[in-house]
């Protein structure tokens, strides 16, 4: 049986957007609580290992401090430096190992960093960060289940994950980054607080997600003209007068009128160069690249992003197929 992973970022939840929005925080010991629950969900499904990513709170030995389970729990042997780096290697190291799924904790940013390591290995996301769209809020003994399932049953695959899109950002052909949800790309300056939320900054934004109930700056694509029914396309909006304006909500509690001058569709693969230079690029809501004056960068989109479980099919067919079913003792 293939082993499961576990990626809990201790600092999501827990950026600037609690100061100037009215942002959740989530706390620590709540994610020890939701991998313990994970871990229950598993242990009903027989899985048989369990690997976590250390971090420096240490929610993994946490959960697992007296709690009774039958399986081996072990911990990567992942350096703790409190950055993105971490998940990244973690998940490139549980790709190697062909876990049978990732059950990841924390926001769009952490799934981001995951994803640039997990290649075909299936993600579970559970929210737990500030502006969610790739991940969901689900009930983590659910997603145990569903993990559980997965590893037990590896033929659901074909039925029970999606593929999810991927934004990438290159220059003179390089890959530079990726994005799960926007690239936002706003003027030059200095990173300072890496999350974005001030929507005059802004010079232009290329969406993968786009649709009515999202939060952040997909919302915007959202509310102006969504994806929902251009599966495989992405969004493309550049910001100041002479067209309309969206109204929507780009961080918890924080709706703003957003000026669009022009938008349009794009296809996959098509390579869009940045309208302006130099400028700071936020990807997934956070700023990480700095674009010097004159380089050239174009941001694509490609549907070969990573594998996401579908939690409502994969215990929607255990169920039928009488996973959770036993006949009674005597």
């Amino acid at each position: 049986m293939q082993p499961i992973g576990i990626i809990a970022n201790p600092a999501s939840g827990k950026d600037i957007r609690r100061l100037v929005a009215y942002g959740s925080v989530f706390d620590n010991n709540e994610k020890v609580n939701i991998v313990r629950r994970v871990l229950l969900g598993l242990e009903a499904l027989g899985v048989r290992e369990v690997w976590f990513m250390p971090d420096f709170f240490g929610i993994g030995p946490r959960a697992v401090e007296d709690l009774k389970v039958s399986f081996k729990t072990r911990f990567l042997p992942v350096p703790v430096e409190g950055t993105q780096e971490d998940s990244t290697l973690a998940a490139g190291m549980l790709r190697d190992m062909n876990a049978a799924c990732l059950v990841t904790l924390g926001g769009d940013g952490t799934n981001r960093a995951v994803a640039k390591a997990c290649g075909e290995m299936p993600l579970l996301p559970i929210s737990t960060g500030t502006n969610n769209v790739f991940p969901a809020m689900i009930e983590s003994t659910l997603a145990g289940l569903a993990a559980g399932v997965l590893c037990a049953h590896p033929e659901y695959r074909s039925d029970c994950l999606r593929r999810t899109p991927r934004l990438e950002i290159r220059s003179d052909g390089r890959l530079l980054d990726l994005a799960l949800v926007d690239v936002v790309v706003t003027k030059a300056g200095f990173v300072g607080s890496r999350a974005l939320w001030d929507v005059e900054a802004i010079r232009e934004m290329f969406l993968a997600r786009a649709e009515p109930g999202h939060i952040g700056f997909s919302s915007v694509g959202g509310h102006l003209d969504g994806l929902e029914h251009r599966p495989g396309q992405g969004l493309h909006l550049k910001l100041g007068q002479g067209g309309r304006r969206v109204l929507a909500p780009i961080a918890p509690g924080l709706i703003r009128w957003v000026p669009i001058q022009t938008h349009r569709v794009f296809l996959p693969g098509e390579e869009i160069p940045l309208s302006r230079t130099p400028a700071l690029v936020a990807l997934d809501g956070e700023r990480e690249l700095t674009i010097k004056a004159g380089e050239s960068c174009t941001v694509s989109l490609n549907l070969e992003g990573p594998w996401v479980v579908d939690l409502g099919l994969t215990l929607g067919r255990a169920a039928a197929e009488g996973l959770f079913t036993a006949p009674l003792s005597t």
